[in-house]
This record gives structure tokens, sequence and C-alpha cells, in this order.
């Protein structure tokens, strides 16, 4: 299999009906739950930007985000592992859920972290990863939020080309289903600060 290629259906591996098990609440925000139900008011976004746990970070930080989780989606196996997505067999991206209060942070704003956070313009790898699951996505939940990360994506496709740098490959999509990685995957570099991150940005700020 060629860890570059996304698999056909008939390929992916079957997967399993029981659901990961994770913690009930956030690592980092130790009052905030890692699952729904989340309070009322709060939004949903899901984005994959490379490895998760650097990318779980960027967001984590954010002011007035309530809660991150890691997790797979925009593939076909139902609740993988860590180990079968990476076998490159499931179709599914590694993937960041941010549930946010849009009455602080805006789509845009988390718009801007993703795009400055990682290099989009690299397929199916980010950085020394490579693999399909760290391809860059945006899984949008509306048609509002489809048309700003697809203006947000010309308008950033723009000042890449002026740094000289090539075209943008991101895959913006209906939101699909997330499936919650592993336990030990959740809030990773709070729990392990001087682990691994691979995630780089191209230092092109989105305007």
């Amino acid at each position: 299999m060629n860890k570059t290629e996304l698999p056909r259906q008939e390929q992916a591996l079957k997967g399993r009906d029981e659901a990961m098990r994770v913690p009930k609440v956030h690592f980092v925000h130790r009052q905030h739950s890692l699952q729904a139900p989340f309070p009322d008011g709060l939004q949903t976004a899901l984005f994959g930007l490379g490895c998760f746990w650097g990318a779980e970070r960027k967001f984590w930080q954010l002011d007035g985000v309530y809660a991150t989780a890691v997790g797979y989606a925009a593939g076909y196996t139902p609740n993988p592992s860590y180990e079968e997505v990476c076998s490159g067999m499931t179709g599914h991206n590694e993937v960041v859920l941010v549930v946010y209060n849009p009455d602080v942070i805006s789509y845009q704003q988390l718009l801007k972290t993703f795009w400055e956070s990682h290099n989009p313009t690299q397929g199916m790898r980010q950085g020394n990863d490579l693999g399909t699951q760290y391809r860059s996505g945006i899984y949008y939940a509306s048609a509002g939020e489809a048309e700003l990360a697809e203006h947000a994506r010309e308008a950033y496709q723009q000042q890449l080309r002026l740094s000289g740098l090539g075209d943008i490959t991101t895959e913006i999509l209906p939101q699909p289903t997330f499936y919650y990685a592993e336990h030990y995957h959740q809030q990773y570099l709070a729990k392990n600060p001087g682990g691994y991150c691979g995630l780089g940005g191209t230092g092109v700020a989105l305007d």
C-alpha cells in the first residue's frame, strides 16, 4: 500500500462498533468536558493539519476555545485504532475537534490559526510526516463555514504565491463522523511537554 494514496472503500479496514474510551474532562481545561453534550451556545469545528499532537495544542491555547480533542475523520473505517490509521488502510485523517464560543472567537479566527500553523501545500504529508493521515483538511458544518473556508483558501493562496510557495492542497469537505483517538493521544503535549511536534507553518500570515 502506497501511504500517499487513499484506499478505496472496499479496501478499507473493517474497524469496530465500540468507540474509544477517553477521559471525561480536558487535561488542560480541567473543568470542561471532552465529549458532548457541550454547554449551549458552543460550536464545533474540525481541522486536519498534520500530526494531531501539535495541531491540538495550537487550538487549546486560543481564548474562547472551550475544549479540544484529537481523533480520526474523513475515511471509511469506524472507530479505528492509531495503528490502523497509520497503516494507510482506513482513509482517515488525523484531526482536531475544536469546541469554541463564537461570542469570544470567530470561525474566521480559527481558520487563521489553521492556515498559519502548517504548510497546506504539501499534499499527503506534513514536514517529515508522510502519509494520507497527515493531509491538510477543513471539514465544515454549514454552508456558511464552507464559504468562509473557500474565501480564506483563496486569500491565503495569494499570500503564498507572493512568497514563492506552491498551490494549496487542502481538502474542504462537509464535516464527517469524528472518531475519538485513544486516551493517551488526548492533549498529548500537555502531558508530555517535551514530546514530538512536527508541525511547522510557512511563516506567511493570513491578513
